[in-house]
């Protein structure tokens, strides 16, 4: 490939575009070359409308851009490239209607070769649309938790165009649509099939050449086509002989190879693209993953945005998130109800993080979305779909008809073991969950074979049928106690397979959000401001601790980051002890904040760590030892508790000592050790002992496990009734 002349080159048309808000008469002219435009505002284009202060509350805007192309080579071709537009877009060039664009994250193009022949001067207008939802169990937007979320202001308009728009050059063959899937690999041979559109201007025979790449490394493919003019489907296959897998971080190292596809005709390159990829196999059963033959516990965070503008996020923020992430002992990121940038999914190839993808629907959508869902399902595994990384395609978020602010939560207070999960918005058939849902999944099903797709997310089994997906299981938040997981899944095992949500909120230690919401005169603070403006479960986080039972500000803060550190750390360890039987993994709920927020993540939206942060982190250790204590609170007597040891390891852990020290009021330090090898990959129940508390106050369990290879210490305090 390297001999040949290559044609193509493209012209990023980013920078000062002109804007104004859609009005019926001016939007009637927007593409017309004649329209005066010198009085419109400057608008910076990658961007989105609302960083305008006079177009913050619009939904419609007028975008123009003037610009110069230069004489286009005689047989070449000109298309417009429009990378992301939010949500939809009707689009002029040189005052001729091209056509229009719908899907926030789809990737748009119109030929525009005889336009550019007529002059050197040119006008692209675009009328883009981002409807504020007025019913929000209806939407009509595909835009997931960009416009409905607890954990964003759901007042800010996300429409723009928040990626490049390009002019793209070629000869007489444009690739299209070119789509890369590793439909199998193995340490002797991976098979890639590729496919795409050819655009042809002529009838003709050309050569397809396909050069896939790494270091030193090469294998070409080469093979001739006659193409009609116009759109010609083309698919085919390459084999890769002794190929180095990819694999997650936590089991080996992450090759990755570049597939050059050009089209060449008299031996000129017409067209070329190149995707990355990286060859491996992934299985899913019964939600146990295992990637290239070995198993592996999914120990997971939810992204959202990483800023609540997605035009300002660099690929350097997204690298930042996932090393955060894989340094908290993490190996799996569900994008949570959102389709992130390209480089987000760059990055997760290189660092060896697995992902599981959402399509961006979000709590309740309109019958009428149907059949652009599924053509955006298919858009977004032919855009995605080379990269090693995502693993798992969602449909939907939590399927039922919320339409709540985000500081209100209607089951506040509910203690029930089960919580929401028997209601019978969960339990009765809907058209969001039986037939969008379907939908969807039969899309990514038929565009991508090699990657396991569920309808939905949080759906709990519909009785008597047990059937359902992954858990949302709020336990020590949203309901119960934190040791009422461990009894939900002794009742209906199949509810702790995969728990993709679970959590709770706290507010950061921010000093703008302190401000704004009166910290000042605590504990007379501007409640309204706190859940409105910025998410504040108030029903919820009082549950806990009182803003009035509290001396000040800082200290209900920090009641509110240990309670949420306590419900991540216990939920884990549970989890992590029934390893493979039945749970398969999780995804703590939210990782980090997009703005200045009271939601559930970690991180503030600067990256300050909360307390539950060295909680996650601790949790997540490739080696943990855990007692069932679980609760606040025991009763004086005495309580049975058994003590696991949970490893990831890839190795034995030979002759480790486990210590075990339990002091109680009243009562002598007791000590207990136990002395053994423990398997790769196990848990292993060490112990179950009679802890013995008879007078009131605070008792501490003291656990240390110690060997040659291997140090895990954890401590538990509980209260004494």
């Amino acid at each position: 490939m390297s001999e040949l002349r290559d044609t193509r080159r493209e012209i990023s048309l980013s920078g000062t575009w002109k804007v104004r808000a859609a009005e019926e008469a001016t939007r009637r002219r927007v593409g017309d070359i004649d329209l005066d435009d010198n009085d419109w505002a400057d608008i910076e284009v990658p961007g989105l409308w609302r960083s305008h202060d006079v177009l913050a509350d619009t939904d419609a805007v007028l975008y123009r851009r003037h610009f110069e192309l230069g004489e286009l080579v005689e047989g070449h071709r000109r298309w417009l490239a429009i990378d992301g537009l939010c949500y939809q877009g009707d689009v002029w060039f040189d005052g001729a209607y091209l056509g229009d664009t719908e899907g926030y994250f789809v990737e748009h193009t119109f030929e525009i070769t005889q336009a550019t022949r007529r002059s050197s001067q040119h006008l692209l207008a675009i009328e883009a649309n981002c409807e504020t939802p007025s019913d929000r169990t209806e939407k009509r937007n595909i835009t997931g938790v960009l416009q409905h979320s607890d954990s964003l202001d759901q007042n800010l308009n996300p429409g723009g165009l928040w990626r490049d728009v390009r002019i793209e050059e070629t000869g007489p063959i444009k690739i299209d649509d070119l789509r890369i899937l590793v439909l199998e690999a193995d340490e002797d041979r991976a098979i890639i099939r590729l496919g795409g559109v050819l655009d042809s201007a002529v009838t003709t025979k050309v050569e397809v050449l396909t050069h896939i790449v790494r270091n030193d490394d090469s294998i070409e493919h080469t093979q001739d086509i006659v193409l009609a003019r116009g759109r010609n489907e083309i698919e085919w296959h390459v084999a890769v002989e002794k190929p180095d897998l990819w694999w997650p971080s936590a089991l080996g190292a992450q090759p990755l190879y570049d597939v050059c596809v050009a089209v060449s005709l008299d031996g000129v390159s017409s067209d070329s693209k190149t995707r990355r990829t990286g060859f491996r196999s992934f299985e899913l059963r019964n939600w146990i993953a295992s990637v290239n033959g070995e198993r592996i516990f999914l120990k997971g965070t939810n992204f959202g945005p990483c800023n609540a503008d997605l035009s300002t996020i660099t690929q350097d923020d997204y690298r930042r998130d996932l090393v955060l992430a894989k340094n908290a002992g993490l190996d799996l990121v569900r994008v949570h109800g959102h389709v992130g940038h390209p480089h987000l999914y760059e990055e997760a190839d290189q660092l060896g993080m697995l992902i599981f993808q959402d399509f961006p629907l979000q709590w309740g959508h309109s019958r009428s979305i149907r059949s652009q869902a599924v053509r955006q399902a298919t858009a977004l595994v032919h855009q995605f779909g080379h990269h090693p990384s995502i693993v798992l395609w969602n449909g939907h978020n939590e399927p039922f008809s919320y339409d709540h602010p985000p500081g209100q939560y209607n089951g506040a207070g509910s203690n029930a073991t089960y919580g929401s999960l028997t209601s019978l918005g969960h339990q009765l058939p809907s058209w969001n969950r039986s037939i969008l849902d379907r939908s969807v999944k039969r899309s990514f099903e038929k565009a991508d074979p090699t990657r396991p797709a569920i309808a939905h997310s949080g759906v709990a089994p519909h009785f008597p049928q047990l059937d359902g997906t992954d858990s949302h299981l709020w336990f020590g938040w949203r309901h119960g106690k934190i040791s009422d997981l461990a009894t939900l899944g002794l009742r209906v095992p199949r509810l702790l397979r995969f728990v993709s949500e679970f959590g709770a909120q706290s507010l950061p230690d921010d000093e703008e959000l302190a401000i704004a919401c009166g910290a000042m005169n605590f504990p007379d603070v501007n409640k309204q401001v706190l859940s409105e403006k910025f998410g504040a479960q108030l029903a919820l986080l009082e549950q806990d601790g009182p803003i009035d039972g509290e001396a000040t500000w800082a200290d209900w803060v920090q009641r509110g980051q240990i309670r949420q550190a306590e419900v991540i750390r216990h939920t884990i360890e549970i989890l992590r002890t029934v390893k493979y039987k039945p749970t398969g993994g999780f995804c703590q709920f939210l990782f980090a904040d997009a703005l200045p927020y009271v939601s559930c993540a970690i991180l503030d939206h600067r990256r300050r760590p909360k307390k539950a942060w060295d909680a996650l982190s601790a949790a997540n250790r490739p080696v943990i030892v855990v007692a069932d204590l679980h609760d606040d609170e025991m009763a004086a007597g005495e309580s049975k508790c058994a003590i696991h040891v949970v490893s990831d390891l890839r190795t034995h852990i030979e002759a480790a000592t486990l210590t075990m020290e339990w002091h109680a009021p009243g009562r002598d330090t007791e000590r207990w050790s136990f002395t053994g090898d423990f398997e790769p990959d196990s848990v292993t129940k060490v112990a179950e002992t009679f802890l013995v508390a008879k007078n009131p106050g605070t008792a501490t369990l003291a656990l240390e496990l110690r060997g040659p290879d291997v140090h895990a210490i954890n401590r538990y305090q509980i209260k004494v009734c």
